[in-house]
């Protein structure tokens, strides 16, 4: 490009919340160097794909993405750079730019702040906006409060691609959770590979309950959350937080993974179905009246019938309020994948449809269960006939599912009486 001129960038995300924040944290560095962000690919100059690659289908589906927009116009005369992002450059670094000729920069996750100098040595003669675009209103927003996992479970590329696990500081999440209050946000929750970590690896240690009690305190009008906390992450002090700030929303994401002790060993995994219950029991008398989600991986290498019986039997017994079931995915590069004793694809697949029955009749009993409760509810959008919909404390964004209201303003948090469910969504008066 000889001629100056204003670069536009559309950035698409693939995957996981996770990644969601740090396209964001993309976006708002090239809005303040003077790019202009688009929604649409075709009006871009610049198209970012930030990329997954936690499992082999979320390679795949990042693969057609970056082929699809490899087909815009534009791209084959050079007119417009496709920039691959994220976890796949981070996890096949130079195997992928040798594969992918079609990429004009690999930018993996520990480079993703360097995003404008990267964009600029593509575009060396670009011109900047005159005026940076304000950051666009949210209501729900997700903050990564760490990053990394030294955790290793056999079956999982995480470490490999995020590298080993750090906590962010308190002043840098403070900030975050402030702009992201300064955009609307109501609720804000609180991810990162292992949440429950938080603060140990500090010169002077720290603790999630502390973090979340603070924030509480700061910002007593907002819904705080969090997700993905091992179970040797719920701790009294945690539990307490939650009991004393009511703005800390009684909800738990708490991926068990299995409950045979010796396939969780398998996984490098601790714990057993015996643990587990009594874990849950306590979380149970601890926080009455708490939400519980959790993750489960179906037809793990040596999985015996008798093993996914064990597994089946602790998710009728716990009556969790959410749990997603992924039959598991081997992935090059981790301890799993070198197991002889693999199970086959049909199976695994009716495994983990066999245990999504029985936690999907479990919810819906459990949702249906809240008919004559009265829930305080965010109000979060319409739908195409007017109808407003939001959420409530006890659903998280994206996977729980929202509540139908009849009252309020897009941004207010309303009290209803729920009347009515439908599978995962409640309808309130």
């Amino acid at each position: 490009m000889s001629v100056s001129e204003v670069i536009s960038v559309h950035i698409l995300t693939m995957g996981c919340a996770k990644n969601e924040v740090d396209s964001d944290n993309m976006r708002v560095r090239l809005s303040a160097a003077g790019y202009r962000m688009v929604e649409e690919p075709e009006d871009a100059q610049a198209v970012i794909v930030n990329t997954c690659s936690f499992i082999q289908s979320a390679t795949e589906e990042s693969l057609q993405a970056i082929f699809e927009m490899a087909g815009l116009p534009g791209m084959e005369t050079g007119d417009v750079k496709l920039i691959v992002a994220g976890c796949m450059p981070a996890r096949y670094g130079d195997d992928l730019a040798s594969e992918l000729n079609e990429a004009s920069a690999f930018v993996p996750c520990s480079k993703e702040d360097d995003i404008v100098a990267i964009l600029d040595a593509l575009f060396p003669h670009r011109s900047k906006l005159e005026e940076t675009a304000s950051a666009p209103e949210v209501l729900s927003a997700y903050v990564k409060i760490s990053d990394g996992c030294n955790r290793f479970c056999s079956y999982c590329s995480i470490p490999y691609i995020r590298g080993r696990y750090h906590s962010f500081p308190f002043d840098r999440i403070d900030a975050d959770v402030a702009a992201q209050i300064a955009r609307g946000a109501r609720e804000i929750v609180l991810i990162a590979q292992d949440t429950g970590r938080w603060g140990d690896d500090f010169e002077e240690p720290s603790t999630l309950a502390w973090l979340m009690s603070t924030l509480a305190q700061k910002y007593p009008q907002t819904w705080f959350r969090v997700m993905y906390l091992q179970p040797e992450g719920i701790t009294d002090e945690l539990l307490g937080a939650m009991q004393a700030h009511e703005n800390i929303c009684s909800y738990l994401d708490i991926p068990f993974q299995h409950a045979n002790e010796r396939i969780l060993s398998r996984m490098n995994r601790k714990g057993s179905a015996a643990e587990y219950l009594k874990l849950i029991a306590h979380i149970r008398e601890m926080v009455p009246g708490i939400t519980l989600r959790t993750t489960f991986i179906a037809g793990f290498p040596g999985e015996s019938e008798d093993d996914f019986q064990e597994l089946c039997d602790f998710v009728e017994d716990v009556d969790f309020d959410y749990v997603g079931v992924f039959p598991y995915s081997l992935e090059e590069g981790t301890r799993a994948a070198t197991f002889d004793d693999q199970i086959d694809d049909d199976v695994k697949i009716e495994r983990a449809q066999a245990v999504r029955d029985i936690a999907d009749a479990i919810s819906r009993e459990r949702v249906a269960a809240r008919v004559g409760s009265q829930l305080d509810v965010l109000v979060l959008g319409s739908e195409e006939d007017g109808q407003l919909f939001g959420r409530a404390k006890c659903q998280a964004p994206d996977v729980d599912g929202v509540v139908y209201v009849h009252q309020g303003e897009i941004g207010d948090i309303v009290s209803v009486t729920i009347n009515d469910t439908l599978m995962y969504e409640m309808e309130g008066e």
